[in-house]
C-alpha cells in the first residue's frame, strides 16, 4: 500500500525515516475519506477542496494535499519552495503538505507510486464504448488474474491518478479506461500507467467541439498505441472495421492484433443475430478455430465489445473456455439499462451519454424488440461542426425504426425534421424543450407493448424521465 514516506519521496525524492505510516485510501470528496487516508485538495470551478480540509481531518484523514496556504488552521509542512528539502516529523496527528499545484502532486504520487509494480496494463480508448469494454475485458481477466479497473468513467487526469493509487500487491493485472478531450492528454496518462496493450474501439464525434475534427480525435486516441512498448512486450488491439483506427497500424512499434467482421481480421465474427434484450448470438473465428457464442451483451453492435474483450484474453493467455466464461458471466456493468414503467411498458435506459453512433447501436436495438417503439432523444452535445449532420443521421435512423419520436432541446428539433423529412408523418413526432414535459406525455398514455428508447447526452440530464416512469416497489 502507498505510505506517507512514499508521498514524500514522490513529491522530493527525499524518504524520511520518520514514519512507516500506511495511507488507507486517497481521496478527493471529503465525504468518502475513511480513517487513515490522504484527502487531497483540487480547486475546481464550483468546489474548491480546500474548504473541505477539516471535514476530512474529522472523518480520519492522516494527511492532506493543498496548494493554498492553510496554516492558519492546521500544521502544514510546506513542499511548495524550489529549495532543498528537509522534511521533519510532524508534531499533530493530522498535517498538510503544502505544494504548488495539488492535482499535479496527486498525478507526480501516481506515477512513482505506479512504478513499484510489475503487473500487467489495459489501456482502453475510443470514441464509443470505452466503459462496456473495460468492464467486460475485467470480466474476462479476472477468470485467471486478480484485476483492478478504473471504477465507474473515473478516466481522466484526475481519475486515472487515483486508480493508480488503489493498486495493492494482490493485483496482476489492471484494466484502465482513458478518456480524451485535448491533444497530449492520453499520452500523458499513458505516461502514469505505463501500459503494455492498448485497445481502440472506433472514431466518432463525440467531443468534436473540443477535439475539433475526426482526424483531430483520431490522432488524440492514436497516442494510445504510440506509447506501447515494442513488440513482442507490447500489443495495440484495433478495430479492422474502422479506418482510422486500422490505419494506428502504422502508428505504433508494438504487434497489431486487429479484431472485427471481416475476415481479414486476426479475431472475426459473422453471423450476428440480436436476441433483443435477451443478448446476441454470433460465430467467432480465430486461426482454424470457430465458435458458436450465445452472450448476454445486448444489441448487436455489442459483438465489437465480445471481440475486444476476447481479443485481450487470447494476448493475456487465457483459454476459450475462460474467454467465454467471461463475456457469459453478465456482471458487466451495460450503461443501457432496460426496465419496466408503472403501466408495464419497456424503458430503455440509455441516458448516460449520447453521441450519433451511440444512438444508432440503440436505434439498433430498439429495431430488434417487438412492441410499439417510441424514440425519446435529446440534444447530442460536443460534437462541434459535425452538429448537424450528426443529428440529420439519427433522425433519418428514427423514421426507418420508431413508430414514434419525441425529442427534447433545440437540438431535439434536428432530429425532428430530420425523421419527417425521412418521411415520418407529423402527428407521430412530438417536440419538447425540458424533461418534465416528457414525462408529463408519456406518463398518461404508456402501455404494456410500448418499448421507449430514452437517450441524450449527460447535460441533458433525460435520467429524470426513467426515474419519473419507472416502477418502483
Amino acid at each position: 500500500m502507498l505510505s506517507l514516506a512514499d508521498v514524500f519521496e514522490a513529491l522530493i525524492g527525499i524518504r524520511p525515516d520518520w514514519t512507516s505510516q500506511v495511507i488507507t485510501a486517497t481521496c478527493i470528496d471529503s465525504r468518502r475519506v475513511v480513517p487513515g487516508a490522504m484527502f487531497v485538495a483540487l480547486s475546481g470551478e464550483r468546489v474548491d477542496g480546500h474548504d473541505y480540509v477539516s471535514d476530512a481531518f474529522s472523518r480520519g484523514a492522516k494527511v492532506a494535499i493543498i496548494q493554498r496556504d492553510l496554516s492558519a488552521l492546521f500544521a502544514v509542512t510546506d513542499l511548495s519552495s524550489k529549495e532543498e528539502q528537509v522534511v521533519l516529523p510532524p508534531e499533530e496527528e493530522h498535517f498538510c503538505i503544502l505544494v504548488e499545484d495539488s492535482l499535479k502532486a496527486l498525478q507526480q504520487i501516481a506515477r512513482f507510486y505506479r512504478r513499484r509494480f510489475s503487473l500487467r496494463v489495459i489501456g482502453i480508448t475510443g470514441s464509443v464504448g470505452k466503459s462496456t469494454t473495460k468492464e467486460v475485458v475485467a470480466e474476462v481477466l479476472s477468470q485467471r488474474y486478480r484485476t483492478l479497473k478504473n471504477p465507474g468513467n473515473l478516466n481522466n487526469e484526475i481519475g486515472l491518478p487515483l486508480t493508480l493509487l488503489s493498486l495493492r500487491e494482490r493485483h496482476q493485472i489492471a484494466i484502465l479506461e482513458m478518456g480524451f478531450y485535448v491533444p497530449g492528454e492520453i499520452a500523458f496518462l499513458c505516461d502514469l500507467a505505463l501500459p503494455q496493450v492498448g485497445v481502440i474501439t472506433n472514431i466518432g464525434t463525440v467531443h468534436a467541439e473540443r477535439a475539433g475534427s475526426q482526424e483531430a480525435i483520431a490522432r488524440g486516441k492514436a497516442e494510445l498505441v504510440q506509447a506501447l512498448p515494442p513488440a513482442p512486450d507490447g500489443t495495440a488491439i484495433l478495430n479492422y472495421d474502422d479506418a482510422r483506427v486500422r490505419n494506428m497500424a502504422e502508428q505504433t512499434r508494438a504487434r497489431v492484433f486487429f479484431y472485427g467482421l471481416s475476415p481479414e481480421a486476426d479475431l472475426w465474427a459473422d453471423e450476428v443475430e440480436g436476441l433483443g434484450l435477451d443478448g446476441i448470438r454470433f460465430r467467432l473465428h480465430y486461426r482454424n478455430e470457430t465458435l458458436h457464442l450465445r452472450v448476454p451483451l445486448i444489441g448487436r453492435h455489442s459483438v465489437h465489445t465480445a471481440l475486444r474483450a476476447s481479443a485481450v484474453g487470447l494476448v493475456e493467455g487465457l483459454s476459450w473456455q475462460e474467454i467465454v466464461g467471461g463475456l457469459r458471466s453478465g456482471r458487466a456493468q451495460l450503461r443501457l439499462v432496460a426496465v419496466r414503467s408503472e403501466t408495464g411498458a419497456t424503458l430503455l435506459d440509455d441516458t448516460y451519454n449520447a453521441s450519433p453512433q451511440s444512438t444508432f447501436a440503440a436505434l439498433n436495438l430498439l429495431e430488434e424488440l417487438e412492441g410499439n417503439k417510441i424514440a425519446v432523444l435529446g440534444d447530442m452535445l460536443e460534437l462541434g461542426p459535425y452538429e448537424w449532420q450528426g443529428h440529420e443521421m439519427v433522425g433519418v435512423r428514427t423514421a426507418e425504426v420508431a413508430h414514434e419520436l419525441i425529442t427534447v432541446g433545440n437540438r431535439g428539433r434536428m432530429i425532428a425534421a430530420a425523421a419527417h423529412r425521412a418521411g415520418m408523418k407529423g402527428d407521430l413526432i412530438t417536440e419538447f424543450e425540458d424533461c418534465q414535459q416528457v414525462i408529463d406525455y408519456l406518463q398518461p398514455k404508456l402501455g404494456p407493448s410500448d418499448v421507449v428508447l430514452v437517450k441524450g447526452s449527460h447535460g441533458m440530464r433525460m435520467d429524470r424521465i426513467v426515474a419519473a416512469l419507472e416502477y418502483h416497489r
